[in-house]
């Protein structure tokens, strides 16, 4: 029993005619794809050297679009179910060598033949649990890193403020054990008092010494003018 015909394989295909590429070339590059899905498949011949995935990728993307298009599949849920190469036309053409002679130059092409199918329930479902098990970790990484943040954020924010504060921090605690600042007082009018207080406070230990100079300086004027009688 023979298997199913080229022509006859299930899918959307897309087909393109007397490539100018030979076909052992495209089929080393289709080796590459089969059985991929779309998404893969376009990575792959994105960063492939050969210079023919270039032409397989446009067939690739023809293919995905009729399916699209025509039987309205969506392109994520596509594979390549099958890809071939089959001999085109050879051009002959000649070359002249020594002695009269000629070489015959053969150009090959070939007919390229991508086919894309709908993957599998099982698969299917298999690559959404992937991907929304995908989703959840980037998600929650998402999260975690922006926790992290907010923390650090509300430490610096704290420690700043701490700063900040902590000169007149004592002042005020002296001030409410005192009871010059009632329930009915603000806590800013409290940080003023205080620091006037320390102001006034300051004047007087500065007026105090210079009392206290002077004295001294009078006594010493008083002891010489004693010696000298």
């Amino acid at each position: 029993m023979t298997g199913v015909k080229t022509n006859e394989r299930p899918g959307t295909r897309a087909v393109l005619k007397h490539s100018g590429v030979s076909a052992y070339k495209a089929r080393e590059v289709l080796d590459l794809i089969r059985g991929k899905d779309v998404e893969r498949a376009s990575e792959i011949l994105e960063y492939c050297d050969r210079e023919v995935a270039t032409v397989i990728g446009k067939v690739l993307r023809s293919a995905a679009s009729n399916a699209f298009h025509n039987d309205g599949i969506d392109p994520e849920e596509l594979y390549v179910s099958a890809c071939f190469a089959d001999e085109g036309t050879t051009l002959k053409r000649w070359r002249p060598r020594a002695r009269g002679r000629a070489t015959r130059i053969r150009k090959r092409t070939c007919h390229v033949t991508v086919i894309v199918s709908r993957m599998p329930e099982d698969q299917l479902a298999r690559r959404r649990a992937r991907q929304a098990a995908e989703a959840a970790d980037r998600r929650a990484r998402r999260v975690a890193g922006a926790r992290r943040q907010g923390r650090a954020a509300a430490r610096a924010q704290s420690a700043a403020e701490t700063d900040a504060l902590e000169p007149v921090d004592e002042q005020v605690l002296e001030i409410v054990a005192a009871g010059d600042a009632d329930e009915g007082t603000d806590i800013d009018t409290a940080v003023e008092h205080a620091l006037a207080s320390d102001e006034d406070s300051g004047d007087d230990d500065a007026v105090g010494d210079d009392a206290v100079d002077e004295e001294d300086a009078e006594g010493d004027d008083a002891a010489g003018d004693e010696e000298s009688d």
